[in-house]
């Protein structure tokens, strides 16, 4: 069947800010349908409140709405357009509760909206606990012993009848939020409430615990002929118990029997044609008995889920783009398969290399917080590796994490205290993968693993594979080990740092220089969805070390750019945004325009996004042998945020080109002390400071500038580890803390300027012009990070000699330090005097949210001045705003509740919001003021 004709206009709506449990894989997939829709010649309006997303750019929709996700925000926008259908499943949960919201106000009735994708009924099935209860037992499709409680009194009686252990599952919720494991009755009524209250309708599934049974996911697909496919079948390393956010996960599944695989399909497709009559995305979860293979559902989302980004990314099977184009019609066996361009989409992929995925936490932010994993999802972002096994997949992941790990250990990050390793193993928390890895090094059987994590045997014979690799390659120095093996510690995902640390007497360099004498070099194959039966067209690519290389460079002008990694707090969904708009300039200015990224849950990572992309980890070893292969013009660094920037040094160091500003210039931004010399050498003012590596070295600088004193780390992101401290004991032990998780950091010292307010400039330079692109003030005063401070377009409250002199201040910056491309910077009123506090040669936090203020190109413009084909008067700069943009930052403090709320120099914020005003006796901007306990004074 064509599609449907009468639909020639469709409203998608947004997932609104970065929340734990609800990331940027929905950026990817309502961008992804809103282009999927205009290809079909649909007219696209989107409502998000998020500025950071590609998804809200102009480049993917008609028309964009940068509104609150409320029932009257799509009044306003159905007064104003004429559409014909919308679209919720591609914004999460929070998409389908306001559709559902607008259903039951007869909007959608009102105006003539046709609902697709989704059936009402449907969502209503799926998130009330009790009817889903009903609906399988109508379909004969298992589920474990359960009941409804609405109050403390029915959620005793009922744990009373099913016994413990429990699981308390609220309804209508996101992410596993208020959801527990219940190990015995003294713990019960607190959680039991806690579920309760996180219930919008104070409703709990209270459940009988299956702890110990695997987990799995399948990913499907539906159309209006009742065709349905399995895209993705992934199964969760850790067992039940873990939210499968926080799980490893592995596709294709590993340990997994074909009967139980059939099994498990035929239930799926049932539970999926048992939801009304809908086309489109559907997420299934499964739990299932490693003893008797008794298969039970545990939920089904009748939407583009969390693990429809990984699914698309680990198959190349664009989910979200089909089902958009089910919704409106279309059968599967009527579009075409987009990797081979030749075959149909009516197919279920076949993937001849495994993907894992790794989620990525951020416990250092919420200090004092409970870091065991459990049934509320706690991880804000995740990695994906890909390899032609396990554990290179594994490996892959592990080195894509950012956080200072270059594999599954052998980087002398292990636990030595054998109770330490044995708690670590026991409590599911980040990181029991590697305490496993020093459970099985310490010789502990792998039986008595398998029973203490219940995580199947397989997989820990797979992490004992790596420990007797390990054991073998301590017999050798670098010039003795056989070719055979060193060929097959690579293909075992070990990076060359990994293997200099287990030889002990050797470097990283002279592991890659050695290995390439004996010929042993990466090959890169594609990601084509059918195992190579045809050939695809789309250069997705993967690494590995085989003897074909899939990947021919061109002999066109190259340039690559750095992803920025996981989503985490303080590089987020911005820098991903940045990204992409960075490769859509480079092909504008004629250039081929390669990316590497690790993170499936971004547009960058999109296989139709840059000319070649390469999932990759954004990690040294990678990243050079690529270089290699490609021989681009030139690298980009400066809108993959951190981890691209930390890169430069190397880049540098090899003679590899960088667009844009030169490594030395971006380095002496990250050196206080020659950053606080520029200052003084142009006359700009600035705190006074000292850098420290011992307690007595900062106690005297603290003693010289005076109390109170920012203490920090250099070189980190987000203001990880800045305090505020007010006397010499606060300064000691700030200092002792940063050294022992920071150690070989110098300790910057400044003095913290009290009640001063906090602004910020983003601007563009060529080397011999500056363009301010946006003015930003802050409603917190100076001592909350940036990040999580309100921040208002333009200044609401600075006068014009302040403006100028940062305006100033941000030209004679730039030019000194003679950017080419971006430049953020930050800025301290006191009085009638501006000081400088940080300058930033990158993109920011802020470059997405101007550039939806303003309604500018801003990264356009970025990215050519950094590729040198322009200058700064070539463009016709037009900022459009009427009244104010608010940046409203966006906390996931519910995940954590017994945690230290109060907001400081480092930041703790996962999103964030844009909200427009008129004028600042606004409501909403004069309730800013008032939780902030700040007055309005103009």
């Amino acid at each position: 069947m064509p599609k449907d004709t009468s639909i020639q206009s469709v409203l998608i709506i947004g997932s609104g800010p970065i929340i734990i449990g609800q990331a940027c894989e929905f950026d990817y997939s309502g961008s992804q349908a809103a282009r999927s829709l205009r290809e079909e010649g649909i007219e696209v309006s989107l409502i998000n409140s998020n500025p950071a997303t590609i998804m809200t750019d102009s480049v993917t929709a008609d028309h964009i709405y940068l509104l609150p996700l409320t029932v009257d925000s799509i009044v306003s926008i159905l007064e104003e357009q004429k559409i014909d259908a919308v679209l919720p499943t591609m914004g999460g949960q929070t998409a389908l509760n306001l559709c559902k919201e607008a259903g039951e106000v007869g909007v959608w009735e009102k105006y003539g909206v046709k609902l697709i994708g989704v059936d009402l009924d449907a969502i209503e099935k799926t998130e009330n606990r009790e009817e889903f209860k009903q609906l399988m037992a109508e379909i004969d499709i298992g589920v474990a012993p359960s009941r409804i409680a609405n109050s403390l009194l029915e959620g005793k009686e009922i744990a009373q009848d099913i016994g413990f252990p429990l699981v308390i599952r609220p309804s209508y919720t996101l992410g596993g939020t208020g959801g527990s494991i219940v190990e015995n009755s003294d713990e019960f009524e607190e959680k039991l409430e806690r579920g309760l209250k996180a219930s919008p309708t104070h409703e709990v599934l209270v459940e009988k615990a299956v702890f110990g049974w695997k987990e799995f996911e399948l990913e499907l697909l539906r159309d209006g002929n009742d065709n349905v496919v399995i895209i993705c079948t992934v199964e969760n390393m850790d067992p039940m118990g873990v939210h499968t956010g926080d799980s490893i996960t592995v596709a294709p599944a590993m340990t997994l029997s074909d009967t139980a695989f059939q099994r498990m399909r035929d239930m799926a497709i049932k539970m999926m044609r048992s939801l009304g009559n809908f086309s489109g995305g559907c997420n299934v979860q499964f739990a299932l008995d490693p003893d008797t293979e008794e298969l039970i559902a545990i939920e089904i989302n009748p939407r583009v889920s969390r693990s429809s980004a990984l699914a698309s990314k680990a198959t190349g099977y664009p989910i979200a783009k089909i089902a958009s184009k089910l919704a409106i019609g279309y059968h599967l066996d009527e579009l075409k398969n987009q990797i081979t361009k030749t075959t149909s989409a009516y197919f279920e992929p076949t993937l001849d290399y495994v993907i894992v995925k790794i989620p990525r936490w951020n416990f250092d932010k919420f200090q004092g917080c409970d870091e065991t994993l459990g049934l509320q999802m706690k991880s804000v972002g995740e990695v994906m590796g890909i390899g032609r096994s396990f554990l290179e997949a594994l490996q892959k992941a592990c080195q894509s994490l950012e956080n200072n790990r270059i594999g599954v250990g052998a980087d002398g990050k292990n636990y030595r205290k054998t109770q330490d390793i044995l708690d670590g193993m026991q409590y599911p928390s980040w990181d029991r993968l590697f305490r496993i890895k020093d459970a099985l090094t310490l010789g502990v059987p792998v039986k008595s693993v398998q029973k203490m994590t219940r995580i199947d045997r397989w997989f820990i014979l797979q992490i004992q594979q790596l420990v007797k690799a390990e054991a073998e390659l301590k017999r050798y120095d670098l010039k003795a080990i056989p070719e055979a093996f060193f060929k097959e510690l690579k293909q075992k995902g070990y990076s060359d740092a990994q293997i200099a640390y287990v030889l002990g007497n050797t470097t990283e360099d002279e592991v890659y220089q050695r290995r390439r004498e004996l010929g042993i070099s990466r090959t890169y194959k594609l990601v084509d969805t059918c195992a190579a039966e045809f050939s695809a067209q789309t250069p997705y690519y993967y690494s590995t070390f085989d003897t074909e290389n899939e990947s021919t460079p061109s002999k066109n002008k190259k340039v690559i750019v750095l992803g920025s990694g996981p989503n985490r707090i303080g590089q987020g969904i911005e820098f991903d945004y940045c990204c992409v708009h960075g490769i859509l300039a480079i092909k504008e200015a004629g250039y081929e325009a390669i990316m590497i990224n690790c993170n499936p849950e971004t547009v960058s990572t999109d296989f139709d996004i840059a000319d070649k992309l390469y999932f990759e980890p954004v990690f040294w070893e990678h990243l050079y042998e690529i270089i290699e292969h490609e021989d681009p013009e030139g690298v980009i660094v400066q809108l993959g945020g951190q981890t691209a920037l930390k890169l430069s040094g190397e880049l540098h160091k090899r003679g590899i080109k960088i667009f844009g500003t030169s490594f030395e210039d971006m380095d002496l931004c990250e050196d206080r002390g020659a950053f606080s010399d520029l200052l003084k050498e142009l006359n700009i003012p600035y705190p006074e400071y000292g850098a420290a590596t011992t307690v007595d070295d900062a106690l005297d600088i603290a003693h010289e500038v005076g109390y109170p004193v920012l203490v920090r780390p250099s070189y980190v992101l987000g203001g990880q580890r800045m305090r505020i401290v007010i006397n010499d004991d606060e300064l000691e032990m700030a200092v002792l803390k940063i050294m022992k998780h920071i150690p070989d950091n110098s300790i910057l010292i400044d003095h913290f300027l009290d009640r001063a307010i906090e602004a910020e400039i983003d601007a563009i330079c060529d080397g011999e012009s500056v363009a301010i692109m946006g003015v930003m003030e802050h409603v917190e005063p100076a001592g909350i990070h940036s990040g999580d401070s309100s921040a208002v377009l333009p200044p609401y409250n600075l006068p014009d000699s302040i403006i100028k002199q940062m305006e100033e201040h941000a030209k004679k910056l730039a030019l000194a330090l003679k950017v080419k491309g971006l430049i953020n910077i930050q800025f301290a009123i006191k009085g009638d005097r501006v000081y400088v506090i940080e300058a930033n040669p990158r993109a920011s936090r802020t470059t997405p949210f101007i550039s939806k203020a303003y309604k500018v190109p801003f990264l356009n413009y970025a990215t050519k001045l950094m590729l040198g084909t322009h200058k700064i008067d070539d463009f016709k700069i037009e900022k459009n705003l009427t009244g104010f943009a608010i940046k409203e930052p966006v906390f996931s403090f519910d995940k954590f509740p017994n945690v230290n709320k109060e907001l400081g120099p480092e930041m703790k914020s996962t999103g964030e919001a844009i909200r427009f005003i008129e004028d600042l006796y606004d409501p909403f901007f004069r309730n800013i003021y008032k939780e902030k306990s700040l007055f309005l004074s103009k």
